[in-house]
C-alpha cells in the first residue's frame, strides 16, 4: 500500500498495496519443496469471449513465463482486450503448489491498490452531482478526523499530495525477520481493523510535508475517502461502488470484502517464503486495506472496468478531465492523477493502476480512450533477486503497452 522502492525504470509498479510497504515476507532462498515444477506458459489467442473482429495480434507467453521462471513468481495470468474483445489470454506457473493445479485465466485475485480507482470514480461521481467539491477541505466532510484537515483538500487526498502519513509505515505492520513473519502467519493476518483505527494510527505519525508541497503515496488518503463517501451518502463505499460501478457494468466477479478472509472461486494461491519452504497466505483479513486496497476481481472484470471508465461511461467529461490531470512524479516516470496514473513507456503513455497485497500483485493499464487495455496478475514469491523480478515485470508491461499503443485502434 506504499510506493515500492523498486521497479522505477518504467514506473509502472505504483504501489505495494494492502498490507505493508515495509513487508518482506521472504527470508531465505527456499525450494518449493514437495510441489510440481511450474507449468509452462499457456496462451489462448482465441480465448472465450474473443471475437475474430479484433485486429490486435500478439503473444506474451514468453514475458508471462519469465515472471515465473526468472521473476520468482509461483503463478501469473494476463488478458489483453481490444475494443471490448479478448485479443489474448495466458497463464503460467502453478495455482496451488501442494496440489499442482494449473492457473486459470478467469481466476480471481486480490487487486490491492487497483481498488483506489474504483473509489476515486465514486468520489468524482459525487463531485459531478454537486455533493462533494474537489477543493473543499476534508475538514468540511470529515470534521476532526485528521490534524490540519482544514488545509487538506479532497483533491489532495485523491492525488496523494496531502502529506498525510501512511498508516502502514507504523512498525506494527513491518514483517522483516522470521519471528515477525511467523507472528503474522499465526495472528497478524486475522486481525480485524476498522477505518477509524487505521486513521488513528496515521495521525500518530508526523506528516511527510505540508499539504500540496510534495507527493507521497499514502493509503491513509483512500481510507479517508471511503469514510467521506459514507459520510456524504449514508452508505458505505462498498455499497456505493457496487451500485454505481459493479452492477451497472455487470462485474459479477468483483468482490469488496470487509473481513472475509477467502478468495472465493478459482484463484492462484499466494505464499510467504520461509526457510523450510512456502507458507500459504492466501487467506487474510482485508480490513487492513479497506478503501485503499481490499477488492478482489478478475482480469476480465478489470479490463471491462478500465474500458468503461476511460471510454466515458462512468464519468462526465469534466470529472474525467480532473481525474486525468496529473501531478508529475519522477519515480513513476509519469504522473499521478485522481486515482489513476499516467505511465510513459518506450511506446507511449498508458493509464491505470497497480496493486500488491501480500505478494498478490496486479496491474491494469490501457489507452486513454479506453479502446485497449491489459490486466496482469501474478503471485510474487522468491524475492532473492529483486532485479530479475523487476526486469521480468517491466518486460511484460513494455511488450503489452507497445502492442496497445503502437497500433492505433480502428473503429
Amino acid at each position: 500500500m506504499t510506493i515500492a522502492p523498486s521497479r522505477r525504470r518504467l514506473g509502472v509498479r505504483i504501489a505495494a498495496v494492502a498490507v505493508a510497504g515495509t513487508t518482506v515476507l521472504a527470508l531465505a532462498p527456499a525450494a518449493v519443496a514437495a510441489s510440481r515444477p511450474p507449468a509452462a506458459a499457456r496462451s489462448e489467442p482465441r480465448a472465450a469471449g474473443q471475437s475474430p473482429g479484433t485486429d490486435l495480434r500478439m503473444d506474451l507467453r514468453g514475458e508471462l513465463e519469465a515472471l515465473v521462471r526468472q521473476g520468482g513468481s509461483t503463478a501469473a495470468l494476463a488478458e489483453v482486450r481490444d475494443r471490448g474483445r479478448v485479443a489474448w489470454r495466458g497463464t503460467a506457473g502453478t495455482a496451488d503448489l501442494a496440489l499442482g493445479d494449473p492457473v486459470r485465466a478467469d481466476g480471481r485475485f486480490r487487486t490491492g491498490s487497483v481498488t483506489k480507482t474504483f473509489v476515486a470514480t465514486v468520489v468524482l461521481q459525487l463531485v459531478g452531482e454537486g455533493r462533494v467539491r474537489l477543493d473543499d477541505p476534508i475538514e468540511r466532510g470529515l470534521p476532526g478526523e485528521v490534524p490540519g484537515g482544514g488545509a487538506i483538500t479532497v483533491r489532495q487526498l485523491l492525488n496523494h499530495t496531502s502529506g498525510l502519513a501512511n498508516y502502514l509505515d507504523d512498525p506494527r505492520f513491518a514483517y522483516r525477520d522470521e519471528a515477525s513473519v511467523r507472528r503474522y502467519l499465526a495472528e497478524g493476518r486475522w486481525i480485524d481493523y476498522r477505518p477509524q483505527q487505521l486513521v488513528d494510527i496515521a495521525n500518530s505519525r508526523p506528516p511527510y510535508f505540508e499539504p500540496g508541497r510534495g507527493w507521497h503515496y499514502s493509503n491513509t488518503n483512500y481510507v479517508l475517502l471511503g469514510m467521506l463517501i459514507e459520510r456524504t451518502t449514508g452508505r458505505t463505499w462498498r455499497q456505493e461502488v457496487s451500485e454505481r460501478v459493479l452492477w451497472p457494468l455487470g462485474l459479477r466477479d468483483t468482490l469488496l470484502p470487509t473481513s472475509d478472509t477467502r478468495v472465493p472461486g478459482p484463484a492462484a494461491h499466494t505464499y510467504a517464503q520461509l526457510p523450510e519452504g512456502p507458507a500459504d497466505i492466501t487467506r487474510l483479513n482485508p480490513s487492513v486495506a479497506d478503501a485503499s486496497g481490499s477488492a478482489i476481481s478478475t482480469a476480465g472484470d478489470l479490463n471491462r472496468f478500465h474500458a468503461a471508465l476511460f471510454g466515458g461511461r462512468l464519468l462526465r467529461p469534466a470529472e474525467f478531465a480532473e481525474m486525468t490531470t496529473t501531478v508529475p512524479v519522477a519515480e513513476l516516470h509519469g504522473g499521478y492523477g485522481l486515482g489513476v496514473a499516467r505511465i510513459d513507456t518506450p511506446c507511449g503513455e498508458i493509464w491505470g493502476h497497480t496493486g500488491d497485497i501480500r505478494g498478490a500483485e496486479s496491474a491494469v493499464f490501457g489507452t486513454r480512450d479506453g479502446s485497449r487495455q491489459f490486466t496482469l496478475s501474478y503471485q510474487a514469491y522468491d524475492r532473492g533477486d529483486p532485479g530479475a523480478t523487476d526486469r521480468a515485470y517491466e518486460s511484460f508491461v513494455t511488450a503489452a503497452a507497445c502492442a496497445l499503443v503502437a497500433r492505433p485502434a480502428s473503429g
